[in-house]
């Protein structure tokens, strides 16, 4: 599963999100990709196959919670 995470106005730096999303996901899914531009900012997050979609997309959203940066995120998820 690919997660693509899109921040508008993030109030932290992005790697710290990043860094927080490696060692979440560290046994099964990895960032893959990263980006800023105008104003906003992205994180690829790379879901292992196989894995518990439900559950991973659970503890993402719990991870951007735990940071405070849910409110400034769009996640888009494709298979």
């Amino acid at each position: 599963m690919f997660v693509e995470i899109v921040f508008v106005g993030l109030p932290i730096d992005r790697d710290e999100v990043e860094e927080a999303l490696e060692a979440a996901f560290e046994l099964d899914g990895e960032i893959t990709g990263a980006g800023s531009g105008l104003g906003c900012c992205h994180l690829d997050l790379e879901i292992a196959e196989g894995s518990d979609t439900t559950g991973a997309l659970e503890r993402l959203r719990a991870v951007l919670a735990e940071l405070g940066v849910v409110h400034c995120a769009t996640v888009n998820v494709s298979e």
